[in-house]
C-alpha cells in the first residue's frame, strides 16, 4: 500500500526546509568567520560540541589528531580568545565559500547528519593577490535547540597537502 500523496509531499517539504535551514546556518557561520565575529562563531556550537580541523590523510586512516582539536565549547571559546587576543600573524581578509550541502539523515536522538564542501580564500593586507588557503569538507552533526540549529560536531577535513602557517584561524 502506498503512502498518500499528501504524506509524501509533507516529507519532501520538510526535507527541503531542513536543507535550506542548514544552508542558512552555513552562510551565517561563514559570515561570522569572515567578519571576525569569533564570539558569534562560538555560539553556533553546543556545550558538548566537538570541533576538529584534520588532514584528509589522517581522517582516512582513522587517526584523530588534528591541527585544531576542541572537545567542547569551552575549548572552542579558548581558541577564539587565543586568535583574538594572543596570537600574532599578518592581518588578512578571509572568505569562506560553503556549498554542495547534503543532509545525510537523522539519528535516533534527533541529531542531524550533514556534509558540505568548503573553500577558504585569504588576502593578506600587503599583497595584491588572493590565495587559496584551504579546501575540504565539513562532516557535521547538528542538534536542534528550540527553533535553532547548533553544531554538536564539525569535522573539517582538508584536502591540501600543505597548509599555510595561518591555520590558527577557524575554518
Amino acid at each position: 500500500m502506498q503512502a498518500p500523496q499528501a504524506t509524501v509531499n509533507d516529507r519532501r517539504i520538510a526535507a527541503l526546509l531542513l536543507h535550506r535551514e542548514i544552508e542558512d546556518f552555513n552562510s551565517a557561520y561563514a559570515a561570522a568567520l569572515d567578519d571576525g565575529r569569533l564570539n558569534d562563531w562560538t555560539e553556533m556550537f553546543t556545550d558538548d560540541a566537538f570541533y576538529v580541523i584534520i588532514s584528509r590523510e589522517n581522517a582516512d586512516r582513522g587517526m584523530p589528531v588534528g591541527l585544531v582539536y576542541c572537545e567542547n565549547k569551552g575549548m572552542i571559546q579558548d581558541r577564539a580568545f587565543a586568535v583574538e587576543k594572543t596570537e600574532m600573524f599578518a592581518p588578512r581578509y578571509l572568505r569562506h565559500i560553503i556549498g554542495n550541502t547534503q543532509v545525510l539523515g537523522e539519528e535516533h536522538n534527533g541529531d542531524i547528519r550533514a556534509r558540505a564542501n568548503y573553500v577558504v580564500v585569504q588576502v593578506l593586507f600587503d599583497r595584491p593577490e588572493a590565495k587559496l588557503h584551504q579546501v575540504g569538507v565539513y562532516h557535521d552533526k547538528f542538534r536542534r535547540f528550540g527553533s535553532e540549529l547548533k553544531l554538536a560536531e564539525r569535522r573539517c577535513v582538508y584536502d591540501n597537502l600543505l597548509v599555510d602557517n595561518a591555520l590558527c584561524l577557524p575554518v
